[in-house]
């Protein structure tokens, strides 16, 4: 039995979850969050505790019942606390500025880059060198941290860039460290 699929997700006050058919919503002081899951997958509500199990121990079903249950999770978390992604800017010069609800980077490029999020989004800059992407979308808000870290990825030689805040970057030795006598 997978053991994320067998875990009960236990609904917190405040977080109404409907299921109709494949259709789940779900309901929250941060949102509203939809979703339609794999025909297969047997979901249950009883007592303000969702249950996920399998039809059958075929390879897909075995799959499946974590990933559904991790889904179902992370949108009741998401409409109740919500989901949030820091990125720190690294290097000489560059800096984020939000204007309005666009956010701007000047990260070495002849051009500053724009970014306009959703309206379920959220950015945040409270330092020049520091991004915080809010939302209630688990998947959302991972796309536009990493959309936004793309524009000018972390170098390995001088670690400049658009990183993660708990992101490590591995650093590489320059071309002086290499030599061999």
């Amino acid at each position: 039995m997978s053991r994320i699929g067998r875990l009960p997700i236990v609904i917190p006050a405040g977080v109404d979850v409907k299921l109709e058919g494949n259709d789940v919503t779900v309901k929250g002081p941060k949102g509203v969050l939809n979703k339609t899951l794999h025909k297969d997958m047997i979901v249950a509500i009883e007592d303000g505790i969702i249950t996920v199990a399998r039809p059958s121990e075929q390879k897909q079903h075995k799959a499946l019942h974590g990933l559904t249950r991790a889904l179902l999770a992370n949108m009741v978390q998401g409409v109740n606390t919500g989901f949030e992604k820091t990125l720190e800017l690294v290097g000489v010069g560059y800096r984020a500025v939000k204007q309005g609800n666009k956010l701007v980077l000047t990260v070495g490029y002849s051009h500053p880059v724009e970014f306009e999020p959703e309206k379920e989004l959220e950015i945040e800059v409270p330092a020049p060198n520091r991004i915080i992407v809010k939302g209630a979308d688990k998947e959302k808000v991972g796309l536009l941290a990493a959309n936004i870290r793309a524009v000018r990825k972390p170098e390995p030689y001088k670690g400049k860039g658009i990183k993660y805040s708990d992101e490590v970057v591995r650093r590489k030795v320059g071309k002086a460290g290499g030599k061999k006598k």
